[in-house]
C-alpha cells in the first residue's frame, strides 16, 4: 500500500503517503537497454554501409527520447505527503514534484476526513475540512486505498480528540 502510518512518537501520529511506482528505477535501465538492443538489430544487416550512418542519428534520437520521457514520468511522480497529527495541531505537507512544497494546518479538534463518492476530480475524493481550506489527501491512490485511508484517517482524528 503506498502509504505507511509511521510508529507514534509520544502522542505525535505521522502518516506518510506517496504514489505507487510500477516501473522502478532497474526496471527502467532494462526497458531503455532493451530498446536499444531491439532497435540495433535492423542495423546488423547495413553494418559497413554508408546507410548505417542515415540510420543511427534517427535510432538514438527515439533512444534518447524514452530515456527522456521515463525520467520526466519519475520525476513527476516524485511526490511525497507527510501528515502530523497532534493534540492540538494536524499538518500536512506536500513537497511534490521538482521542490514544489505545499503546507497546511489547523486544529484537529475541528478537522474532518471527508470521503466524496462522486464529483470529485478521482472516484471516492479524499479532504481534509476543517482549517482555513479543504485539501485533497492521496489523490494518487486507488479508490479503494482511499477509502481505507478515509476509515484510519477518522479514528486517528477521533483517538487525538479524547481527553
Amino acid at each position: 500500500m503506498p502509504y505507511q502510518w509511521l510508529p507514534p512518537d509520544g502522542a505525535t501520529q505521522r502518516l506518510h503517503l506517496w504514489p505507487y511506482r510500477s516501473l522502478p528505477r532497474r526496471g527502467m535501465v532494462w526497458a531503455i537497454g532493451g530498446t536499444a538492443g531491439l532497435i540495433a538489430v535492423p542495423l546488423l544487416g547495413v553494418l559497413g554501409s554508408p546507410v548505417l550512418w542515415g540510420l543511427l542519428p534517427f535510432l538514438l534520437a527515439a533512444v534518447a527520447g524514452i530515456w527522456w520521457a521515463l525520467e520526466r514520468s519519475f520525476r513527476d511522480g516524485e511526490i511525497l505527503e507527510d501528515l502530523t497529527l497532534t493534540s492540538d495541531r494536524i499538518t500536512l505537507t506536500r513537497h511534490g514534484p521538482r521542490g514544489a512544497r505545499q503546507d497546511w494546518e489547523a486544529n484537529p479538534h475541528w478537522v474532518k476526513a471527508v470521503l466524496h463518492p462522486m464529483g470529485g476530480p478521482v472516484p471516492h475524493y479524499l479532504t481534509l475540512t476543517g482549517g482555513p481550506r479543504a485539501v485533497e489527501l492521496g489523490a494518487f491512490l486507488t479508490p479503494d486505498e482511499r477509502q481505507r485511508l478515509h476509515h484510519e484517517l477518522t479514528i486517528a482524528l477521533r483517538r487525538q480528540r479524547r481527553p
